[in-house]
């Protein structure tokens, strides 16, 4: 089991309809039992094509920046990883739309934050009974 999943952000690739199924009764079974859900928050893509083509390099680089360097906009943060603007404000609204940053209004700019300790990458699907070491 993932050590203090619920600030943990696991990404992984559903491997079938069924195992998805499964998945979404055994959560609501622990809900409707009273027992909270110790999970980690979790995105789930298709297939690992769609997961490679969002998790890329340059993705890691604009996270690590976010976490590191704490940019008060996006502009700073596009700035701090020598990319265009447009192309980074893109990214970012792509990355919040999934969960993975947020952005808080910080005057007239947005600053992004990554409001996770760890991201868990799992490309082979996910199962939560191994311990995984953090991405």
């Amino acid at each position: 089991m993932i050590q203090n999943a619920t600030n943990v952000l696991l990404i992984t690739v559903v491997r079938s309809d069924d195992e998805f199924y499964e998945k979404g009764l055994e959560a609501i079974q622990t809900l409707e039992d009273g027992e909270p859900i110790d999970r980690p928050t979790t995105i789930t893509f298709p297939d690992e094509k769609l997961l490679a083509e969002t998790f890329n390099e340059q993705t890691y680089t604009l996270l690590n920046v976010i976490r590191d360097e704490a940019p008060t906009s996006i502009r700073e943060t596009a700035r701090l990883v020598a990319r265009d603007k447009k192309n980074v404000h893109e990214e970012l609204t792509t990355l919040e739309t999934l969960g993975v940053i947020r952005f808080e209004q910080d005057g007239q700019s947005k600053r992004p934050i990554f409001p996770y300790d760890d991201l868990i990458i799992r490309p082979f699907g996910d199962s939560t009974e191994d311990t995984v070491a953090p991405a």
